[in-house]
């Protein structure tokens, strides 16, 4: 079995801005790209255009329907990966020592060549956030894009996780937990940042910012008062072009 170190020099990690994430999974179809192309064994599909697609994501994104006591009802999407927890079930539970957390940085990881795909590890994750590649055999999990971050032959913009550097909204901030001065530390600080089950006793690195309740008036229907305009200009011109077709 697996040991986890005693404390690790960094924590590296992610916050998710549940109130700004759209659900457009461009996170989901990056680090996909990026997973395929570059770090380990490539990230397999089966049947990906027939009747049974099955294919290993490293990152997934659920969306949910709720409706808060007093505030009208709204769509929130859940981006969910691994969460690198301090105290990570899936390392300790792993036979061949193939599942390890880093000293230098905390990022949990997989060698891929001591990995037999026994699956124990993903039984563990209470998280669901583990992967067995059908093709590879050998367990998938998020490495925070390790390939990226160090990488010195990439612009400096560019060494954050696929993820992060993809998110059209700003949804996703990569940083080190452990620098109380560091952008995820604020965030988390300024907006309740939430640890993902913490009854589990995981104590998951990444957080999550819960989504800001809309305005209890939206909930009112209220009808739209059409306004009569004549078009101007091009528009105009448009206008009668399309009522001549």
């Amino acid at each position: 079995m697996t040991q986890l170190p005693a404390t690790t020099e960094k924590k590296l990690g992610l916050v998710i801005d549940l109130d700004t994430c759209v659900g457009c999974h461009a996170c989901v179809v990056n680090c996909k790209e990026w997973n395929t192309s570059n770090y380990g064994a490539p990230l397999s599909d089966t049947d990906a255009y027939g009747a049974d697609p099955q294919g290993t994501f490293l990152n997934r994104v659920h969306s949910f329907q709720v409706s808060p006591p007093e505030a009208p009802a709204m769509t929130v999407h859940f981006p969910k990966s691994c969460l690198h927890c301090e105290d990570a079930p899936c390392v300790t539970v792993c036979p061949t020592g193939a599942s390890y957390k880093r000293t230098e940085d905390g990022i949990v990881l997989v060698n891929e060549d001591d990995c037999m795909g026994c699956g124990l590890c993903a039984w563990a994750c209470p998280y669901g956030a583990r992967e067995l590649d059908a093709l590879a055999g050998v367990m998938k999990k998020c490495t925070l894009c390790v390939d990226r971050i160090y990488n010195e032959n990439l612009p400096e913009e560019d060494r954050v996780p696929a993820c992060v550097r993809t998110c059209p909204a700003g949804a996703r901030h990569f940083g080190d937990f452990a620098d109380p001065q560091s952008e995820v530390s604020v965030l988390s600080r300024a907006r309740g940042g939430m640890a993902l089950m913490p009854e589990q006793g995981t104590r998951p690195v990444n957080r999550y910012l819960p989504p800001r309740l809309k305005d209890k008036s939206l909930r009112e229907d209220k009808a739209l008062t059409p306004v009569g305009e004549e078009p101007k200009g091009f528009l105009a011109w448009l206008d009668k072009a399309l009522e001549a077709l």
